[in-house]
């Protein structure tokens, strides 16, 4: 289970956004489900493990994953949970996230001379024997930064960093700011920052890559065509306990052991992850067909009696949401650009839109109350971080029409139209899921055609995976809005999803109050915790009203494990290590 890479890396991933239907009579029921989740524990008993054995892991998926294996270039949570057993992020951290020295590499953060020191340990190879170098960990910041790559995790954050945008703009052959003392096969990198930020001592802050590339292995080969190599498709290499023996596209890869991993020798002989489809999941877990396995809440009935499993649990950093494009990424000038005469880009009609969303009955009716409403898109797991007199978008009717009225929307005939009198029609882009997608999805729509608004599905249907990622990205002018999901970094930081200047943004909504709450949170006043919290609970309040990213949901994250194992784990602080303590007990 990879830990910060697959948080740092804020995947976007689609979500079975639930839809209006009549709440059923198993209300009690559905509470005490969730009630009997919160107490499920947060890892595997841990036992004395013996040597050698299989285990299989599900990848649930409807579509084939891209199999970009790459920290620097991937963009789905897919591709994260499939070679989570071999890429392991340079920082261990404590349960709340914080970077300590007990993994691969050490941090030391100075806040005299704005320098961020990283040291990598001895003795910490990849795949094929060789230490990793001061090298690998500069190489992905050249990858990020270097336009021809194209990769979506290139943020504004990453322009703190000195010459870091001269790099990314051509105007340098190198980044200034990343000094390596002992040259590149040294074991020390400095970077050297315009402005340190409060989030950097926790994993995920986005100011501080975290993870290494081997750049003796990818070296000859030319930016543009990294992300198609075969080197990162087929043959990719990492430094974590495991390393890829095949991939068979799109379906499944087979790690074995990296036998000069750093901290020891792992203890499974194999690891098979493999794609099930989303409807096929409950299946799988009663038929016992993997040994690790996420619960899909939609199917919690059919396989919580499942004898030889193990559930564990948490309620992961991830939020699902309804977002609306109002604007276009400038890959010239790397920013958003926000677009007035949008036509989602009134905020009475995204509020109307979020009132007629009946998220809380559906929830219950759908996921045996597993999933839950949450009114803001920071997750109350940050702590004071979360604002609670944000109470987030109520099934109100009644008031969603009264909005629309006031703003012009009249109503001709069955639809509204938009205030100045042009016809109102609004397309929605949603992934494939399980069985319950479609109903789900067609009752939201019916509830905004309750409100007169003329809602369909761009195409007719919902999209396969990889294509809605691909239009969202891509900026499809058929999107309107959209419904998707966030794995968040463990730094609540926002600028990553939100900021002018990050791809993430795909809203693509850029306001100056905006820019200025982000810039306030990652500020060096910042340091001052109770100013952050303050800014923290001010620009909650902003998104809410302003209503471009709608939250939805988040749920219990439940994990079905053979019981016959030990030392898997969903606690933070065993993140970095989990599939090197991954094993079958005595």
């Amino acid at each position: 289970m990879k830990k910060t890479k697959l948080l740092s890396s804020l995947g976007l991933v689609s979500t079975a956004a639930l839809a209006l239907v009549a709440c059923g009579k198993n209300n009690t029921a559905n509470t005490n489900e969730a009630k009997k989740a919160s107490k499920f524990p947060q890892e595997m008993p841990v036992k004395d493990v013996k040597q050698g054995g299989t285990v299989k892991y599900a990848i649930e998926a409807d579509s084939p994953f891209t199999g970009i294996f790459s920290n620097e270039l991937e963009t789905t949570a897919i591709d994260s949970n499939v070679m989570a057993p071999g890429n392991e992020s340079l920082f261990d951290t404590d349960d709340n996230y914080r970077i300590n020295d007990k993994g691969p590499a050490s941090l030391k953060i100075d806040l005299k001379t704005k320098t961020v020191t990283i040291n990598v340990k001895k003795g910490v190879k990849w795949s094929d024997g060789k230490q990793v170098t001061a090298k690998d960990i500069e190489y992905p910041y050249e990858i990020i930064a270097n336009k021809a790559t194209k990769s979506q995790r290139y943020s504004s954050k990453f322009e703190f960093i000195k010459g870091f945008k001269e790099y990314h703009e051509g105007k340098s052959k190198s980044i200034s700011g990343i000094e390596m003392p002992d040259g590149e096969n040294g074991r020390t990198v400095i970077l050297h920052y315009t402005e340190l930020k409060p989030g950097m001592y926790n994993s995920g802050n986005g100011y501080i890559w975290e993870c290494a590339a081997p750049y003796h292995y990818l070296k000859d080969i030319p930016f543009s065509k990294l992300e198609s190599s075969d080197k990162i498709r087929k043959n990719p290499m990492f430094f974590g306990p495991y390393q890829v023996q095949k991939v068979i596209r799109g379906q499944s890869v087979t790690w074995v052991p990296n036998k000069y991993y750093w901290r020891g020798k792992p203890k499974l002989d194999k690891i098979v992850a493999q794609v099930v489809s989303t409807n096929s999941t409950s299946q799988a877990i009663k038929s016992h067909k993997f040994d690790i396995a996420d619960v899909i809440n939609t199917q919690w009935k059919e396989i919580k009696d499942t004898k030889d499993v193990k559930f564990i649990a948490k309620v992961p950093l991830s939020y699902s949401y309804l977002g609306f494009k109002v604007g276009k990424w400038d890959a010239k000038t790397s920013k958003n650009v926000m677009n007035p005469k949008s036509k989602m880009n009134n905020k009475a009609l995204r509020q109307a839109i979020g009132y007629a969303m009946n998220i809380e009955a559906v929830n219950k009716r759908y996921t045996s109350g597993l999933t839950f409403q949450i009114p803001t898109v920071i997750p109350e797991q940050f702590g004071d971080y979360f604002n609670k007199d944000v109470k987030g978008f109520s099934y109100n009717l009644k008031k969603a029409n009264e909005i629309l009225d006031k703003a012009g929307y009249k109503k001709e005939g069955k639809w509204r139209v938009q205030p100045n009198g042009k016809p109102l029609k609004i397309q929605l882009l949603a992934a494939q899921g399980d069985s319950s997608r479609e109903p789900i999805i067609q009752n939201y729509i019916q509830q905004w055609h309750k409100i007169g608004l003329n809602v369909s599905l761009v195409g007719g249907r919902l999209a396969e995976a990889n294509s809605f990622f691909d239009k969202i990205q891509n900026d499809d002018p058929a999107i309107d809005m959209y419904m998707a999901g966030w794995s968040l970094a463990s730094e609540p930081s926002p600028a990553n999803l939100y900021a002018e200047g990050s791809p993430l943004n795909y809203e693509r909504f850029v306001t100056p109050e905006n820019t200025k709450f982000l810039k306030e949170i990652d500020s060096e006043k910042s340091f001052d915790r109770k100013y952050r919290v303050q800014k923290f609970h001010e620009w909650q309040k902003y998104m809410f009203d302003q209503a471009y990213v709608i939250p939805t949901n988040n749920s219990y994250a439940i994990t079905a494990v053979n019981s016959k194992l030990t030392g898997y784990s969903l606690k933070p602080s065993k993140g970095n290590s989990v599939w090197y303590d991954l094993g079958y007990a005595k």
